[in-house]
């Protein structure tokens, strides 16, 4: 997995791509996300169907237990998880995973059509977001 934040507060993740660091854990490129402790949006343009790659149960166990410890930073500093996905079909069908993602990692999974409209999206929720800051 490929994390890419060179365009903070847009966080592209690739989950088909190889990361920086091979040896690197996943889990810590998040936490250093999370360490800035600030609104981040994580955008995706891979399409829905692209994985490749089968969780091991320990696999699965470690995400559970990792995404355990840090949900109310998850929650606090990610404003979505935006996913770009062509087919109409594919984000009707998504809708409700949709929930279940939400209720799991604690922030919003979005369906959008294409890499520019999850881009606009991402920056209406950031604005929205500054602004309730503002508000505070």
């Amino acid at each position: 997995m490929l994390i890419d934040a060179s365009q903070f507060p847009l966080v592209w993740i690739r989950f088909n791509a190889p990361g920086a660091d091979p040896e690197a854990s996943p889990f810590a490129e998040f936490e250093a996300l999370l360490a800035r402790k600030e609104v981040f949006v994580l955008l995706n343009d891979e399409g829905l169907d692209k994985g490749d790659h089968e969780h091991s149960p320990e696999e699965k166990k470690q995400t559970v237990l990792w995404m355990k410890r840090h949900k109310s930073e998850l929650r606090a500093f990610i404003k979505a998880g935006v996913y770009v996905e062509p087919s109409a079909a594919k984000r009707l069908a998504t809708k409700a995973f949709a929930s279940v993602y939400e209720k799991f990692w604690g922030y919003p999974m979005l369906m959008v059509a294409t890499r520019d409209q999850a881009l606009a999206l991402a920056q209406t929720l950031l604005r929205s977001e500054q602004a309730e800051t503002r508000a505070l």
